[in-house]
């Protein structure tokens, strides 16, 4: 992805542009004090838009739009999309949907776009990264499928599947050269821009 490298001293602050509660109990893997800031962006897909462009595209939005409310801050933006075929799957948001959605998949490959951008505004630096991760779902029943969404209700994560929980289930297997980008945030392309822009979670003092 393009990159512009930070041209002054790198702000202290940290800004995760996300309310959602996988991605800060990730990022706090990396035990750097930051906050959450809800970015304000329309995240309907552009007609004809491919599911790698839409999360590209998004990650950076977030950050960008975040980072303009706060440009001392570094910024994080991230943004997932599941990829059956060339074709979006988002968040099913009910039931019925993640049903269709859980039936549409058995049997198949999916693979979970995974974007994340930084962004200084006082520093200049920008960059973004892609985690893509290879999903085979089992060949699922229907009580299956019914059994599963009663029990952990999936209903805002994209391919309405937590592997983090019960979903581990639902698949054969797994192929990631990130393995927390199926949650909803690579990290270690994350810790990298984070490292590109200045703030290295090693050499930074850790939470307590």
């Amino acid at each position: 992805m393009h990159a512009h490298s930070p041209t002054s001293t790198v702000a202290k602050a940290l800004i995760l542009a996300s309310t959602s509660r996988y991605r800060k109990e990730l990022l706090e893997r990396l035990r750097l004090p930051f906050g959450c800031v809800a970015p304000e962006v329309d995240e309907t897909p552009l007609p004809g838009e491919a599911p790698v462009q839409v999360a590209t595209r998004l990650a950076l939005a977030k950050a960008l739009e975040v980072a303009r409310r706060h440009p001392e801050a570094i910024v994080i933006g991230s943004d997932q999309v599941a990829d059956l075929d060339g074709h979006s799957i988002g968040k099913p948001g009910t039931h019925v949907r993640a049903v269709e959605q859980l039936r549409a998949m058995r049997g198949r490959t999916v693979v979970f776009q995974t974007a994340v951008a930084v962004v200084c505004i006082s520093s200049g630096f920008s960059s973004q990264a892609l985690a893509q991760v290879q999903v085979r779902f089992r060949e699922l029943s229907d009580a299956e499928i019914e059994n599963y969404l009663h029990h952990e209700q999936p209903y805002d994560c994209a391919g309405s599947a937590k592997s983090e929980g019960l979903g581990i289930a639902l698949l054969e297997r797994i192929d990631s050269d990130d393995p927390t980008a199926l949650i909803g945030l690579p990290l270690i392309r994350t810790a990298e821009l984070l490292r590109q822009a200045g703030m290295n979670p090693l050499c930074h003092p850790p939470l307590p």
